[in-house]
């Protein structure tokens, strides 16, 4: 199916793109991957909005899924915010450029 493999990948780069993030040489390639994972989230919701469009899934039982993608690209729009606006990104005072 289409739909369920297009949904594991974009679903899957969620995470993996957070991971890689926290490995960032440096604030922007933080944030870059970050902006990936936000994007990677919103696909995933399109995904499982087309799979109740499709009646593949009744929203009942993609409820949770929504619920839970949703809520993980807040948490990462809230840390690409955070980043974008503090001076550093975690080294130590009088280390930063």
């Amino acid at each position: 199916m289409h739909v369920a493999q297009q949904l594991l990948e974009s679903g899957t780069s969620i995470g993996a793109n957070a991971e890689e993030a926290q490995e960032g040489q440096t604030k922007p390639d933080y944030i870059a991957k970050m902006a990936i994972s936000r994007k990677e989230s919103r696909e995933t919701l399109y995904w499982l909005r087309l799979t109740v469009a499709c009646g593949l899934a009744t929203h009942d039982q993609v409820k949770w899924e929504i619920e839970e993608t949703e809520q993980l690209r807040r948490m990462i729009r809230a840390a690409i915010i955070t980043a974008q606006s503090s001076p550093s990104r975690g080294e130590p005072p009088g280390l930063s450029p």
